[in-house]
């Protein structure tokens, strides 16, 4: 289950539908990767096919990342009662 979601736009997204925030053309994947992550208990779970799940490295490092499209990625966390937490879009680059 998704607890927490940094992002403001991403956050409207998931809660009620609202596209205002994001960019139009991430919609469908960023989809998929949120319904994804809210069954997962960790991250070996949003290990799929095209979503290059990678672990992230310095100030965000705990943070795991997969992609949306281009330099844009979703980072996240895995809490202690295994939910998604601290959610975020980021231009990696």
């Amino acid at each position: 289950m998704i607890r927490k979601i940094r992002h403001k736009g991403l956050r409207l997204f998931y809660e009620n539908g609202e596209t205002k925030g994001i960019g139009q053309n991430h919609i469908k994947r960023i989809r998929i990767i949120l319904a994804r992550l809210d069954i997962s208990a960790n991250s070996a779970d949003m290990d799929l096919p095209g979503l290059r799940l990678h672990p992230m490295k310095g100030k965000l490092k705990g943070f795991h990342a997969v992609d949306v499209s281009g330099n844009w990625r979703i980072i996240f966390r895995f809490d202690e009662n295994g939910d998604a937490a601290d959610v975020d879009l980021i231009d990696y680059h």
